[in-house]
């Protein structure tokens, strides 16, 4: 699975943060996707790469900007790693 994390401008409520997930969802098959429009980013799970140039321009499409993306692996953490 791959982490991104994406620093979005421009979100200022609950409303933005609804149609910046539901972009991605409609063109990504991605397994989850969250955003918060007070720490002004976006966090995707994937299980395959995604074109970054592609996520900008759907971000950017709903009206927000995208400052930055990153990626990296992700491992879930299980309820019996606690404290390893």
């Amino acid at each position: 699975m791959i982490q991104y994390t994406i620093a979005v401008e421009g979100m200022a409520c609950s409303m933005c943060e609804a149609h910046v997930n539901n972009a991605i969802r409609q063109a990504f098959p991605v397994k989850k996707v969250s955003s918060s429009h007070s720490k002004g980013h976006t966090q995707i799970l994937s299980e395959t790469p995604l074109d970054e140039d592609r996520i900008r321009q759907v971000i950017s499409a709903t009206g927000y900007q995208v400052l930055s993306i990153q990626s990296a692996p992700y491992h879930k953490k299980s309820f019996f790693s606690f404290g390893k």
